[in-house]
């Protein structure tokens, strides 16, 4: 059985930094694209960042470019993302997901998502 399980959300000032992990089990987490997407309060799902088999291809939105880092590490079946100088408007639900094929980038969107940890930003 599949499990993607989010952790290290929390309330944080802006400017401040979280860092969000995702452990997985029930598949060859290695040989799957994974991405983080999130959803603000009354929005929809916004993709945030992609990272590749191995993780030598890693993308990200306009929005946190240059801010938040994806990683992974495939030993220990998780996923990361690295948040730096958060804003107010990264205050979202964050979720870890995974597409439903091995070596193929899909649309984050309609990837299977775990429960989603909470990030908040504010003084």
């Amino acid at each position: 059985q599949v499990q993607l399980v989010e952790s290290g959300g929390g309330l944080v000032q802006p400017g401040g930094s979280l860092r969000l992990s995702c452990a997985t089990s029930g598949f060859t987490f290695s040989n799957y694209y994974m991405y983080w997407v999130r959803q603000a309060p009354g929005q929809g799902l916004e993709w945030v960042s992609t990272i590749s088999p191995g993780g030598g291809l890693t993308k990200y939105s306009d929005p946190v470019r240059g801010r938040f880092t994806i990683s992974r590490d495939d030993a220990k079946s998780t996923l990361n993302l690295q948040m730096n100088s958060l804003k107010s408007e990264d205050t979202a639900v964050y979720y870890c997901a995974k597409p439903s094929s091995e070596y193929r980038d899909s649309d984050p969107l309609f990837s299977m998502r775990g429960q989603g940890s909470q990030v908040t930003i504010s003084s």
